[in-house]
């Protein structure tokens, strides 16, 4: 089986070919992680938006550049994905799965779990489409691995799998048609 470091030198090294659009956003807590990830995810062959931070400032707010984010990736969720940082990547989820068609997973690190587990089970069983990293608790190379395997796992497509997106859909429309009355 091959490891994530060989998965990246694999796809870093392959003739550059456009493999989508990711957006990408963080407050302070992610800055210096977002700066050296927007470089590596172009390397990847993927566009790439970044929605701020975009000076390091820690008196900002991670709403500001997340709610960016995932309004992107509700806007287009079958062809744009998202990417936030911050300091445990918790309440940047939060803010992400406000948004219609947004499942956003978090993701701070292995110490917990068999290597790389929730970034496929994520992928795979909840076809997440926001990859919410905690910068506090990651490495670099931590993140630059997760970012790879969570880009190279596909949605199993199962139908139970399908069935249960589709009641969480549901679930928020019928939350935000409560709310407009």
């Amino acid at each position: 089986m091959t490891n994530s470091k060989e998965k990246i030198k694999l796809i870093v090294n392959e003739p550059k070919k456009y493999l989508g659009r990711i957006v990408i956003g963080t407050d302070h807590a992610g800055f210096e992680m977002k700066e050296k990830l927007v470089p590596f995810i172009k390397k990847l062959g993927y566009e790439i938006k970044d929605c701020g931070a975009y000076k390091y400032d820690e008196f900002d707010d991670y709403p500001d550049f997340i709610a960016p984010v995932a309004k992107a990736v509700s806007d287009d969720p079958e062809k744009i994905k998202g990417i936030i940082l911050g300091g445990s990547g918790q309440g940047e989820a939060m803010v992400a799965n406000k948004f219609p068609h947004v499942r956003a997973t978090v993701f701070y690190g292995n110490r917990f779990f068999k290597k790389d587990d929730i970034i496929k089970l994520s992928k795979e069983h909840n076809d997440a489409n926001i990859l919410s990293l905690g910068a506090r608790f990651l490495s670099q190379s931590e993140a630059e691995d997760a970012i790879v395997e969570w880009l190279a796992t596909s949605f199993s497509g199962e139908y139970k799998h399908q069935r249960r997106i589709k009641k969480i859909d549901k679930i928020a429309r019928e939350i935000r048609l409560k709310n407009h009355f």
